[in-house]
């Protein structure tokens, strides 16, 4: 019977088989080599595998993916090693019960000889044998199923080296140079791909995520969506009248945990919880009038303050929840608008697209749908969507597009999981809903639809 290290150097010499095993210097720069140096005191074959340079490019699809498949070739060549050793302390019990079974065999041969005299002895020794042996029989069913295993692992490997070298060969087809090119024209091509999905049409609304629980029933959170990618300050608004503070956070972690990093007295109290940041400035209705107001966070200034004109307010024209919340200020991928009723278009919604310097009203659009009856708002691409209620039960019923002056009723659910909403408005930088609910700071994420326009269409 062959000891069990015979079949790990068969394995080994397998996987080794086309190569020179008079090599004795490689260089990296050759490729993936391995051979064979020594064999250690228990008759175990000891390999050497030298990696080539690292000199192609780590982000590139084929590298990863060689990389994945040799950390699973040295995940198997451990569990040979773990196997090799259990074979071996096997073929000891094996050693030893073809010694026990010699010894049977000759107790055998001596009972023939002597049935009558010594029959009851011997009979006792041969119980006490077998009972020795018993314990042998799963450790040679074990010794049988790890040699399959064995088998297997040397089939899988061989399969892994062809791949390898297949992966190898077309990797060294390509220089650093070329595939750092192609690495660059990827990200290039997803740039351009990211800037035609800015714009779409809202499809559904998913949430929402609990960020903070704090303030009163009615108030406002916001983030800047022109703001850079590592500029994350939040500004916080509590109620909706009879406040001038607005507090400030570095982060949506120093938010939650009510780290304040600043605070703005403002010149004026506001009405309402529809304010915006855009551009580094706060947006707001002044209380008790229909002026906007421009107030710099850098300058602490009011940079310009204009009349909303024929714009009702402090509650002639609310959302269904009232409070003062008659003027929404609001910024999309398209810039800074404005969303209020007037006696004119008889208390229905008229939106004014508004220049962010001077608050000056660029064009209105003229809506049939009830400002009174509108829970909430907010702009997407140019596009206004209207709640039927800030109450459970709510969906966004009625959307106006200003590219093509018409609507359209909808019917897109949100789960209004505290019951309230007094403050609901879209950022175009994150691509989600920032709602105020019920003392909950809460996000939304949307789901739009995206018509990519490619460079051949008309």
């Amino acid at each position: 019977m062959r000891a069990p290290a015979s079949i790990l150097n068969l394995l080994l010499l397998s996987l080794l088989a086309g190569l020179d095993p008079s090599k004795t210097q490689i260089s990296p720069k050759e490729g993936w080599q391995v051979y064979s140096s020594a064999q250690d005191p228990d008759g175990r074959c000891i390999c050497t595998v030298v990696a080539p340079e690292q000199n192609l490019c780590s982000r590139d699809a084929k590298s990863r993916q060689l990389r994945q498949l040799l950390e699973k070739v040295q995940n198997m060549s451990q569990s040979i090693e773990v196997l090799n050793l259990r074979t071996q302390r096997d073929f000891q019990y094996v050693l030893k019960m073809e010694t026990q079974m010699k010894g049977l065999k000759a107790k055998f041969r001596q009972i023939e000889d002597d049935r009558k005299t010594l029959m009851t002895k011997h009979f006792q020794e041969l119980k006490e044998k077998m009972d020795e042996l018993l314990p042998l029989i799963p450790v040679l069913e074990q010794y049988k199923t790890d040699a399959k295993l064995i088998t297997q692992f040397k089939e899988e490997i061989r399969n892994l080296s062809t791949v390898l070298t297949g992966i190898q060969e077309e990797i060294g087809a390509y220089d650093y140079e070329e595939l750092h090119q192609r690495v660059v024209n990827l990200e290039t091509r997803l740039r351009d791909c990211m800037k035609k999905l800015t714009c779409g049409k809202l499809m559904k609304i998913t949430g929402p995520i609990t960020v903070k629980t704090s303030g009163t029933r009615f108030g406002a959170w916001m983030t800047d969506p022109l703001a850079s990618e590592k500029n994350n300050r939040v500004w916080y608004m509590d109620s909706y009248t009879n406040n001038k503070i607005v507090r400030e956070y570095k982060s949506i972690a120093d938010f939650v945990s009510g780290a304040e990093s600043r605070t703005y007295n403002l010149p004026f109290k506001w009405a309402g919880t529809n304010h915006v940041v855009y551009n580094g400035s706060l947006y707001f209705n002044k209380y008790q009038s229909n002026i906007i107001i421009k107030y710099s966070f850098d300058t602490g200034r009011v940079l310009a303050q204009r009349s909303l004109e024929y714009a009702g307010f402090h509650n002639v024209y609310p959302y269904t929840w009232g409070g003062f919340s008659d003027i929404d200020l609001m910024a999309d991928e398209i810039g800074l608008w404005a969303v209020y009723a007037t006696n004119q278009n008889a208390g229905n919604i008229v939106i004014s697209q508004l220049n962010q310097d001077t608050l000056e009203v660029l064009k209105s659009w003229s809506t049939g749908y009830p400002k009174r009856s509108a829970g909430e708002s907010f702009m997407i691409c140019g596009t206004l969507y209207v709640t039927n209620s800030h109450l459970t039960g709510a969906k966004v019923y009625y959307s106006y597009s200003t590219k093509t002056s018409t609507y359209e009723y909808t019917d897109i659910p949100f789960h209004n999981q505290y019951f309230h909403i007094s403050m609901l408005d879209y950022n175009a930088r994150d691509r989600a809903l920032y709602a105020w609910n019920n003392g909950h700071q809460v996000l939304f994420n949307v789901t739009l639809f995206h018509i990519i326009k490619t460079e051949d269409d008309t």
